[in-house]
């Protein structure tokens, strides 16, 4: 009978485990998603014009516009711009604007060559070492902003 029972037990108890097993499920399946409506995966806001003249501090027409450096390594690369001359068509805080004047940017923009644009730019925010380096950068381009090509009237 302990014969039986030592080739037995262990034969049933395998059986037992092995119908209790649990299968694995992955974490993303007990996930409930609150938000799946908003999101937008991939697609970053854009302003349009009117958008970007509002939300600007300083707006300048300009076809004299060039990269003039940029920085790419640690940190967030970002690139400097300069404009020779233009014609301001709006501002918040200063009267007369002095060229060449160098601006920050977050990203690389798309200028075309010979072509003018609209110049969208705020003040600058943070990058102190920077300003400490560029005495005559105030203003940076703003976020969201894309450019624009000056339209004939």
């Amino acid at each position: 009978m302990k014969k039986k029972l030592t080739i037995v037990l262990p034969a049933l108890l395998m059986v037992f485990l092995s119908s209790c097993e649990k299968k694995y499920q992955s974490p993303g399946h007990y996930k409930n998603d609150l938000f799946a409506d908003e999101h937008q995966a991939g697609k970053a806001y854009i302003m349009n014009e009117d958008e970007c003249f509002d939300g600007s501090e300083l707006v300048i027409a300009s076809s004299g516009v060039k990269l003039a450096d940029s920085s790419k390594g640690r940190g967030k690369p970002f690139f400097i711009y300069k404009i020779s001359s233009g014609k301001v068509l709006k501002t918040v805080r200063d009267s007369v604007v002095e060229y060449p004047l160098q601006f920050l940017s977050n990203q690389r923009l798309k200028l075309k060559k010979g072509d003018s644009m609209y110049v969208y730019l705020k003040k600058l925010e943070g990058y102190r070492f920077i300003v400490k380096d560029k005495q005559n950068l105030k203003y940076q381009w703003l976020r969201a902003a894309p450019v624009y090509s000056v339209k004939k009237e």
